[in-house]
């Protein structure tokens, strides 16, 4: 940031701002401030993902720290005008809760940032990632440097022991321990390895860190690969990730041009090479051992443990896989100290995390708390809540297609490992997908398992045909197949699974379904029993109705209606043709008198018996409804 402008446009430059148009955002911006002769006066600098990806895309204006949200190249004419010349901040362009008409200019009182303690994510929105001298004035690289010039190995793996530093790709295994069974193995060659492979649906915390501070993943690995002896590292990445891999490549090029890597590093004696490694993107990659094979050139398959990678990694030899938010974290513990890191989070789950908080939820976007905080204050505080009117919050998605459902009921359980766990979920890696009551909770149990099965690498056969014959029983239950033992045999195959399987890829695939059955057991009993997908998804088993009482004759359905199977005339209650009618919900979504209601599929006779229609509901006049 230049201190030399009197005001400092942070431009988010994130892959999900950039898709929004944030480039085209800067051009304009650029031609405006020319035009009025305001280049010495503003500068303009590309960051990272700001955060609030709902809102992109987003720019923050320092030092006022205001922030504007889902611009359009016609908005920045007056904005520069108005703000950049006038100094009369735009309250249109603000941040406004859901369905409140109040602009929030400030950063700090927006409840999606105000709730959240940066820890990993501290120089989002703030630094241009491209370049490394930004990252050295915010204490970049002093963390290696007190390590690399001042520290044993032992004191560095003592630090990350005392911290309690939990790995964040998943398992959650203590980082300290991990760094001290390598460092204990005697060895010519080891290895320091990143996992930035990331192939959770709805999982953006990995690209994100990579993408907007690249520095602290590879100072991470610097002091990583002093505690544990290795002279060489890898960041694997999916090909998918191209921003990521751009950044990275950089990064490690400008590191290596100031002597951060390579021989001799800041003349302690010490060498550490690197390079990326681009995955084809398997999921099973994410997996340590697979990881490793790909690295190697060989398919991506799990091997069976012991041996360990600590012993026997990387082409045999000793080698530690890190997760990217867990080495990010890791320079602030060395400068800081493991006191600072246990100041937040609980005994057994220390400091902070980040998530993905995605589906239907306002504020989608990339956040991080204390662990311990309740979801409710991630989902109703930093999220604000289920988007769209008549919509509730169901059930919440944790540890993507490996985690499990989380329901309503449990919306206060602390996010820690211990507490996350005891729900039948998993921490995983950060992906928090909400769901709101129009989704079916056994069609979501579906796509997850839809999912590993189609990534399994078929090693096992647990893995790659348990989870095949459970898809196909989810698959007869959704299209009104099922039989009454289908809920007893899908446990059954779970826990069998699960127990048998050679890596976490089968172990945990059963997760959604267990999770869904436990606190949605109804949904799969209606689904049997009933042939009733209340939530109108499976199109096998749902019928949609117009409520005659509801019905304004607005013509909205009817209009959005892609079959053309709604008829009535205007002001008048209209009808939905069964035989025309494909089930794709779209006159559900549309209407916003609620008088749509989702019945069984072959339910005969007048909805509105089975419906509580509320006194006075579609008095008329003429001329529409009184």
């Amino acid at each position: 940031m230049s201190e030399q402008k009197r005001i400092n446009l942070m431009v988010c430059a994130g892959t999900g701002c950039v898709s929004a148009g944030s480039l085209e955002i800067k051009k304009v911006i650029e031609t405006e401030i020319n035009k009025r002769g305001l280049e010495k006066e503003v500068g303009i600098v590309l960051t990272g993902c700001n955060g609030l990806c709902a809102g992109g895309p987003v720019i923050a204006v320092y030092p006022e720290e205001i922030f504007y949200q889902k611009l359009k190249p016609e908005d920045i004419p007056h904005l520069v005008e108005e703000h950049f010349l006038k100094g009369r901040p735009v309250q249109r362009l603000m941040y406004k809760m859901p369905e409140k008409r109040k602009a929030i200019p400030v950063m700090s009182e927006i409840p999606f940032f105000k709730y959240q303690v940066l820890r990993v994510l501290r120089n989002k929105g703030l630094i241009d990632p491209e370049k490394i001298e930004e990252y050295i004035a915010r204490d970049g690289y002093q963390g290696a440097a007190k390590a690399l010039t001042e520290m044993t190995s032992e004191e560095i793996i003592k630090v990350v022991k005392d911290s309690g530093i939990r790995g964040r790709g998943g398992a959650g295994f203590p980082t300290g321990l991990k760094w001290e069974f390598a460092s204990k193995v005697k060895s010519d060659i080891k290895f320091m390895l990143c996992n930035g492979d990331e192939g959770d649906p709805g999982a953006f915390m990995d690209r994100s860190v990579m993408e907007a501070d690249p520095h602290s993943v590879i100072e991470g690995m610097i002091i990583g690969a002093k505690a544990i002896g290795a002279n060489k590292g890898y960041i694997y990445v999916r090909a998918e990730y191209p921003l990521a891999v751009r950044r990275l490549q950089l990064a490690i090029d400008q590191a290596k041009e100031a002597g951060l890597l390579g021989k001799n590093i800041l003349d302690s004696g010490f060498d550490f090479d690197l390079e990326i490694y681009q995955g084809a993107g398997a999921f099973v990659c994410g997996e340590e051992t697979a990881l490793m094979r790909s690295i190697e050139g060989r398919r991506g398959m799990p091997r069976p443990r012991p041996p360990f990678p600590a012993h026997k990694g990387l082409w045999d030899k000793p080698s530690v896989l890190n997760n990217v938010e867990t080495l990010a974290g890791i320079p602030q513990i060395i400068l800081n100290g493991a006191q600072w890191f246990r100041s937040l989070g609980t005994e057994k789950s220390p400091g902070t995390k980040v998530f993905a908080l995605t589906g239907a939820i306002n504020n989608v976007g990339l956040v991080e708390v204390p662990m311990g905080i309740p979801l409710r204050m991630i989902i109703y505080d930093i999220g604000a809540g289920i988007k769209g009117k008549n919509r509730t919050f169901k059930a919440v998605q944790l540890g993507g297609p490996s985690g499990g459902c989380i329901p309503e009921s449990l919306i206060d359980t602390p996010v820690d490992y211990e507490s996350i766990l005891a729900t039948g979920a998993i921490m995983g890696s950060g992906g928090m997908v909400v769901m709101d009551n129009n989704n079916c909770m056994v069609g979501m149990a579906k796509f997850f398992l839809e999912f590993t099965a189609e990534e399994s690498c078929g090693k096992c056969p647990p893995c790659r045909i348990g989870t095949k014959i459970m898809l196909d029983i989810l698959t007869d239950i959704s299209e009104g197949k099922g039989n009454k033992e289908d809920i007893e045999t899908l446990q059954d195959l779970s826990h069998d699974i699960i127990a048998t399987s050679l890596c976490g890829l089968g172990q945990t695939a059963p997760n959604p379904v267990l999770t869904t059955i436990r606190y949605f057991r109804d949904e799969y009993e209606s689904h049997i029993n009933d042939r009733w997908c209340k939530a109108g998804v499976c199109r096998d088993l749902c019928s949609f109705h117009i409520i005659e009482q509801l019905c304004t004759g607005c013509g909205a359905c009817m209009m959005a209606c892609p079959s053309k199977a709604i008829m009535g005339e205007k002001k008048k209650p209209h009808k939905i043709i069964q035989e025309a009618c494909i089930r794709c919900r779209t006159c559900y979504v549309t209407c916003k008198f609620n008088s749509i209601k989702i019945l069984p599929a072959k339910f005969e006779g007048d909805p509105a018996t089975l419906v509580e229609v509320p006194a006075g509901a579609g008095m008329r006049k003429e001329g529409g409804v009184e």
